[in-house]
């Protein structure tokens, strides 16, 4: 039996391996630009995070109908089940979706179809979360937050992606603003390939309550001493930072330094099917790369659900920090 966790940092487009693309593209009528999996598969090797983005987006024109969103979470929650995921918080980005011409509407019941019965299904709770692409306009995501309305009962919070040089957080005041006028929670990514500024920027203008990413933190020692006195969750994602080359292997990875700190870093998957590994793989990596111990990774496990929003279910947070407690290390 796997560690129990909380998932905080997953797309779920991120999660579409080559397998099901193809049975999608088939069932959708979609010529991908691969003879097979085999060579699509070798396409998800890329250099840099815009090379992966190419890919990703060009990808998504094989997610057209409810179902196929459906289709998509439940491999999701059958896959991070099996690793021990018993909370997740997903993310999803309606813009790349509306551009591409599929209706808010379509992934929000895709989707949901495949949350409302996860718990029922793969033992795990989740959490759905909204994001606006940075290289995107403002003006975009007020229009998507204005066109989630009348969804917001199945949506928690809002969050920030996509490429981050040159869209700094302040870009997207604005919506942040009227996102916490309406009562979602807030997150963003930062401090990934942009600035440790960015990450204080985040904190400081769009009020977020958890940076994603957050690994440029280190090179500022005030913002670290901040991280840590106000307990502001930093959701990391190992393997993703070595497959775009944001650190060059895994044994330079500051995730042991951040621990060390007291910093509330907790390990996820980010982008699993492009990134090499769901959140379980995250935390074998990370364990045999850094040497880290069985009450280290402990730490990780609880830290993942006190840092989740879980705040509306204390006795299901309680629950899962008890199992955690509780699980026995293998010899």
């Amino acid at each position: 039996m796997p560690l129990p966790k909380a998932e905080l940092h997953l797309h779920i487009e991120g999660t579409l391996e080559p397998e099901l693309a193809f049975a999608l593209a088939a069932r959708n009528g979609v010529d991908l630009p691969f003879a097979d999996t085999e060579e699509l598969r070798a396409a998800y090797r890329f250099g840099d995070l815009q090379s992966f983005l190419d890919l990703y987006y060009a990808l998504m024109a094989v997610l057209r109908t409810p179902e196929d969103f459906t289709a998509l979470a439940d491999a999701y929650l059958e896959r991070a089940a099996a690793q021990g995921v018993r909370h997740a918080e997903i993310f999803f980005d309606p813009q790349a979706r509306t551009a591409r011409g599929v209706p808010f509407a379509t992934v929000i019941e895709g989707l949901g179809a495949s949350l409302d019965r996860s718990e029922e299904r793969y033992g795990i709770s989740t959490r759905l979360i909204m994001c606006f692409l940075r290289d995107e306009s403002a003006e975009s995501a007020l229009a998507t937050l204005e066109s989630a309305k009348p969804y917001l009962d199945r949506i928690t919070g809002v969050g920030l992606d996509s490429a981050e040089v040159g869209h700094p957080p302040a870009k997207f005041r604005a919506v942040y603003e009227e996102a916490a006028r309406l009562g979602l929670r807030r997150v963003a990514h930062a401090g990934e390939e942009g600035p440790a500024a960015y990450v204080s920027e985040a904190l400081d203008v769009l009020g977020v309550e958890r940076i994603d990413h957050g690994l440029r933190s280190m090179e500022d020692p005030e913002l670290v001493a901040r991280l840590v006195r106000e307990r502001i969750p930093l959701t990391l994602c190992p393997l993703s930072n070595v497959r775009l080359r944001v650190i060059d292997t895994l044994a330079d990875h500051p995730l042991r330094a951040m621990l060390d700190a007291g910093l509330l870093v907790t390990v996820n998957s980010d982008d699993p099917a492009y990134f090499g590994g769901y959140a379980g793989d995250n935390y074998d990596a990370v364990r045999q790369a850094l040497s880290l111990d069985p009450e280290q990774l402990r730490t990780l496990a609880r830290q993942s659900f006190e840092a989740s929003f879980l705040e509306d279910d204390e006795p299901r947070r309680a629950r899962y920090l008890a199992e955690v407690e509780a699980y026995d290390f293998p010899a």
